[in-house]
């Protein structure tokens, strides 16, 4: 496959596309899934408490974000490539970071989540015929295809990667 047209997503993913290269998911796996692991693996404990400022995400609530966010990118994917005819919902991160119990979750659990969550993307993506990754469908009010949202899931972790170095100086 290659890389998502702007008729595969809604524009508001445009910026996790960006922070992608490559033509096809299983590029992505080699050029970012070690990348994105060792960053997170690399932060230290006396950090992931810190948030740059008041009402902001702390390094391990934004990381429960990443981890909630994959897993929901996983399944639309999984729910469009099975031909699912009812449009997805949006889902609101803040309400979920809210309601996560991100504060009193071991961190190296989180990252053997993290790292399990990926394994598990990154098989079912392996499992889809090409004519499943052209599948589209709608969510969060706009059209999609299982071929943006593997980019769409990789992009997002960066971008996430990117506040780290930007504002929590990390």
């Amino acid at each position: 496959m290659s890389r998502p047209s702007t008729t595969e997503y809604g524009a508001f993913y445009q910026t996790y596309i960006n922070y992608t290269s490559g033509k096809d998911y299983s590029i992505l796996v080699q050029q970012y899934q070690e990348r994105i692991i060792e960053s997170w693996s690399a932060i230290p404990l006396e950090k992931i408490n810190y948030a740059y400022a008041p009402d902001k995400w702390t390094i391990r609530q934004m990381f429960q974000h990443v981890i909630d966010t994959e897993r929901i990118f996983a399944y639309r994917a999984l729910a469009i490539s099975r031909k699912e005819p009812a449009a997805l919902l949006g889902f609101d991160e803040n309400e979920y970071a809210k309601n996560a119990p991100a504060s009193n979750r071991n961190w190296k659990d989180m990252l053997q989540e993290w790292r399990v969550v990926r394994q598990s993307t990154n098989l079912l993506f392996s499992s889809f015929t090409e004519e499943q990754m052209k599948s589209k469908g709608t969510a969060s009010g706009h059209p999609i295809s299982v071929n943006a949202i593997g980019f769409i899931i990789f992009g997002h972790a960066l971008h996430h990667l990117h506040i780290l170095k930007e504002r929590y100086d990390i």
